[in-house]
């Protein structure tokens, strides 16, 4: 992010690494490209510089064509320890390092000195391989997302893009649900078509230096036709099976243990996210096909018009991610014959939540179907049913019925 961009607060990270700003751990940022890391870096930056001198400060962005010349753990090591003048303290960010071969050899290496790291990347493995063993026990993590509504509301408000501009009852959830997330995409005003272009970029970006250049992905076709089935069937159980049958039927051949690699990578570049089942009564996780979410609902209109005829995937989307923002674990519930769209339980435990997502609450038979499995579970966590129905704001035995706007809105579930 260069110097002259508008940075706007984004409190729920910010907070969070605040805490941690001169403590003895490097602070790992980890995230689907786009989605706001270096952003959240230069917040942190400018706390810092509140206090300390900008000499101290060292930023690379490996993204930037100004460092393509450190391309190792020693060419790092040696320029950052050129700019390392005196035995005051230096805070040092690091973005996007996983461009870097052996990385983790120069962080160790500066952790030992009178430094506060931080680094961030686009792989959730950034700290799994063999050289991350260096820094075991020696770091701390934080998973960056794309806006949430109440951040798309604010960016939106800061760059302009909501002037002149009347919005109905629940405001510009219908512009959030249609625009997504990327905060480029509400710092710049844009066409849908325009938007729509920004969106397969980003996919684009992601899925060739995230998955195919990292992993040496051999057949890149193959990955694209798994790339639009887990895109196009948000929202529903999916099987390496399915898959491989949907790839038959347009004339190719693929075997299960491809599909699963390759979904795996696709996992790890944080591009999708894996949901299992749980069953609610056994309280345990069933081994049966899982739901896959996108790290952004948008990310779907790289595969489909804007005007998306699952509209109950993207609406589920928007939820899952919400949840995980909040520092929930989510399963999809299992309650006897009936399914739960989503049992969602703090990391930290303690707190549980029972979600069920429904665009439409027109008739009795849709009412039954989405009250009736919370209804069933005798414990005192709260439980909705989260709509975008205008007409419906009703509770059930229980059950709270709330539009999705004042979900996304409300500061405690």
């Amino acid at each position: 992010m260069a110097e002259m961009e508008k940075l706007v607060e984004r409190e729920v990270y910010t907070t969070q690494l605040k805490g941690f700003i001169d403590k003895p751990l490097i602070k790992v940022i980890t995230g689907v490209r786009r989605c706001g890391k270096s952003g959240i870096l230069n917040l942190i930056k400018q706390e810092i510089m509140k206090t300390v001198d900008e000499d101290h400060i060292i930023f690379i962005s490996f993204e930037d064509s100004d460092f393509d010349n450190i391309v190792s753990y020693k060419d790092l090591n040696q320029y950052i320890k050129e700019k390392m003048k005196d035995d005051k303290r230096y805070y040092i960010f690091l973005d996007e390092i996983q461009e870097v071969t052996g990385w983790e050899k120069a962080v160790n290496s500066l952790r030992l000195k009178n430094t506060d790291i931080y680094i961030t990347g686009s792989n959730s493995k950034l700290l799994s391989g063999e050289l991350a063993t260096l820094l075991a026990g020696r770091y701390v993590s934080f998973e960056a997302r794309t806006l949430s509504f109440k951040e798309f509301i604010n960016f939106r408000k800061e760059f302009g893009l909501d002037e002149g501009i009347q919005y109905g009852r629940y405001g510009l959830l219908d512009e959030y649900i249609r625009s997504g997330g990327f905060p480029l995409l509400s710092s710049i005003r844009f066409t849908d078509e325009q938007a729509r272009r920004v969106i397969s970029d980003i996919q684009s970006a992601v899925v060739l230096k995230d998955v195919i250049e990292r992993n040496k992905i051999k057949n890149a076709p193959l990955l694209e036709k798994i790339v639009s089935f887990l895109y196009d069937n948000v929202g529903f159980f999916i099987s390496d099976r399915k898959i491989a049958d949907y790839i038959k039927s347009g004339g190719g051949g693929v075997d299960y243990e491809t599909i699963s690699s390759y979904i795996g990578h696709l996992e790890k570049a944080l591009l999708i996210k894996r949901v299992s089942k749980y069953d609610v009564k056994g309280k345990r996780l069933l081994d049966s096909n899982d739901k896959y979410y996108l790290a952004d609902h948008s990310l779907q209109y790289a595969v489909r018009d804007m005007k998306t005829t699952n509209r109950s995937g993207v609406l589920e989307n928007i939820v899952h991610n919400d949840l995980v923002r909040r520092g929930y674990k989510v399963y999809v519930g299992k309650m006897g014959t009936k399914e739960i769209d989503f049992v969602a339980e703090k990391i930290n435990g303690g707190e549980k939540v029972y979600v069920q997502v429904c665009a439409e609450l027109k008739s009795a038979e849709t009412i039954e179907r989405e009250f009736s499995p919370l209804e069933d579970i005798q414990d005192h966590y709260p439980k909705y049913v989260v709509t975008t129905d205008t007409f419906w704001n009703e509770d059930r035995n229980g059950v709270r019925g709330i539009h999705l706007h004042d979900f996304l809105l409300r500061e405690k579930l």
